[in-house]
């Protein structure tokens, strides 16, 4: 009997059932530790922006009374003995005392958005209904009771009248705002790009000997009609000025203090207290469309990531084109053009151990060859009227394209030998047989038939690229780009150009914040935008990639 259990067991075993179960559970463990950080990443980052109730804190004691209006951001316990200046009778029974960390923010008055609040002393806590939050161009939120709507410095509106009046006369000033905006970064942004083509243009040619009178003449009509222009413009937003100015709006603060807010520096307003869900679930979806769809303001903590997201976009892409064709072609050459010996065995271990190298290496590789060595030239020779300002001799897109090229390279040709060496021989005898050449039968059957590959090599270079930092900091990226590489100027997309990217972003508002506790949420909340992103990107490819297996599943069986 004993015998036959020891002989199930060992046939358990041989039959390798528990490793299946191993490898399941650890496939089940890992994904619940995927999931489980994406969802703390989601419910973190998006929580931010429903807009929370605001609570009023009423602390009175023998020497003075102390009121405080803020977002309560966290609570936790904490023992009394831990905490300074506080008698330690004044815990609960386990000698306890909690404490909130609240957003107050009026950073302008009060010097700063964030404090602790402890329940010591507090009288009562409540929920006011006419409460507002404003969400500020600068110095954050504030937080207060609104008095009056005044326009030109007189009270128009007051009371119960005031907030419908306030809310009208915002949405002007927002729409007044949006028209400056497309006028500076729009149509004066074109004439000063053009006036600056123009500057150099004149130059290039006086350098060459090559600018007479006639051009000379034909350069002033044009510089002429273009500093009319730019005056029309100038003098249409001097106006828009004087009428985002108008209105302001009074409000008492949780001090008791009247201040007086000019409605062109108020982005939202809002009465957390006095909303139904059906509004804040709009208010919410409005919140997450600006956050996606906007600049950032306030070193990042404010506003939204667009330029963020559109680079990160962009780059990848450009990316993407760069490195396939050198990655396909380099795997061609060493599977099927070059002699099997010595050197390919070599070259093969050199291409694996480039994918381990640390991509800070890349980094200055790429800013020592691609923007001092290459761009350096490229101004010499091509851009000699812009010197000393260099244009292709500095970190921009294209040298951080080319620098994240070379890093995804190896993964790029190991995946496209893979696919190269699962092409049946039969198939490159049978097409050499009807006639065709080498390079007919590479065209037309073996490169589409390894397009599953070479899409698969993709994938996993477009995953890295996307979260790459190191390299970035060093070729292109920047805190803040004022202009998008891509846009309505000439030659429209400026290789050139210095760009943002989520992942440099998520650092710069994590480590390098001055807000820490107001950056936070909007750490999560770009961690959780780059995953998407990332994922977008890799279901476009791995939907290629299927449709390209499809199409050849006849010819490889």
């Amino acid at each position: 009997m004993k015998q036959r259990q020891n002989y199930k067991i060992s046939a358990w075993f041989k039959g390798g059932t528990p490793w299946i179960w191993l490898n399941a559970g650890a496939i089940a463990i890992a994904l619940v530790a995927v999931f489980g950080l994406l969802l703390l990443i989601l419910f973190r980052g998006m929580s931010h922006f429903w807009p929370a109730d605001v609570e009023a804190f009423y602390f009175e004691n023998d020497k003075n009374a102390i009121t405080v209006i803020a977002e309560i951001v966290e609570s936790e316990s904490v023992p009394v003995a831990a905490v300074h200046s506080i008698d330690a009778s004044q815990g609960d029974v386990n000698g306890n005392v909690t404490r909130y960390l609240v957003k107050t923010g009026n950073r302008d008055i009060l010097g700063s958005d964030f404090r602790w609040l402890y329940d010591i002393d507090l009288q009562k806590r409540e929920h006011p209904k006419n409460v507002m939050v404003l969400e500020r161009i600068e110095w954050g939120n504030f937080y207060g009771y609104l008095n009056a709507v005044y326009e030109n410095g007189e009270v128009v509106a007051e009371g119960d009248n005031a907030w419908p009046e306030f809310k009208q006369r915002l949405q002007r000033s927002n729409e007044i705002r949006e028209q400056i905006l497309h006028l500076e970064q729009g149509k004066i942004g074109a004439i000063n790009y053009q006036l600056e083509r123009l500057r150099l243009k004149e130059k290039r040619l006086q350098m060459d000997g090559e600018l007479t009178q006639a051009i000379i003449k034909s350069f002033t009509a044009e510089r002429k009609q273009l500093d009319h222009d730019y005056k029309v413009l100038l003098a249409e937003t001097k106006k828009l000025y004087q009428q985002i100015k108008r209105d302001a709006v009074s409000a008492t603060v949780m001090d008791g203090s009247t201040v007086m807010v000019p409605l062109e520096k108020v982005v939202k307003a809002w009465q957390p207290n006095n909303m139904t869900v059906i509004s804040k679930l709009g208010f919410y979806m409005h919140s997450l469309w600006s956050f996606i769809t906007e600049d950032p303001r306030e070193a990042n903590t404010e506003g939204g990531i667009f330029p963020a997201i559109f680079g990160t976009v962009m780059m990848v892409m450009l990316m993407a084109v760069l490195v396939t064709p050198f990655g396909v072609i380099a795997a061609v050459y060493l599977r099927e053009y070059a002699k099997q010996g010595v050197m390919i065995r070599i070259i093969r271990i050199a291409v694996n151990n480039l994918a381990g190298v640390p991509s800070i290496v890349y980094g200055v590789f790429g800013l020592g060859f691609f923007v001092y060595f290459l761009g350096g030239n490229i101004d010499a020779l091509f851009f000699p009227e812009a010197l000393p300002a260099p244009t292709f001799g500095t970190p921009g897109l294209m040298w951080s394209s080319l620098t994240l090229a070379l890093l995804t390279l190896p993964v790029v040709i190991v995946s496209t030998e893979e696919g190269l060496s699962r092409i049946p021989v039969s198939l490159r005898e049978a097409s050499l047989g009807l006639g065709a050449t080498k390079a007919e039968t590479l065209w037309h059957v073996v490169l589409p038939m390894a397009s599953p590959a070479i899409m698969t090599g993709l994938i996993l270079a477009v995953a890295r690229a996307a979260g790459e930092v190191a390299p970035l900091m060093l070729v292109g990226v920047v805190k803040l780009a004022p202009s998008l590489p891509l846009d309505g100027n000439f030659p429209f997309l400026h290789l050139d150009r210095k760009f943002m990217h989520l992942g440099f972003h998520i650092y710069d508002v994590g480590f390098q914040s001055p807000n820490v506790e107001a950056a936070r949420p909007l750490v999560y909340a770009t961690s959780f935008l780059l995953v998407l992103v990332i994922v977008s990107l890799n279901l476009t490819a791995i939907n290629l990639r299927n449709r390209l297996r499809e199409k050849y599943r006849a010819l490889d069986g």
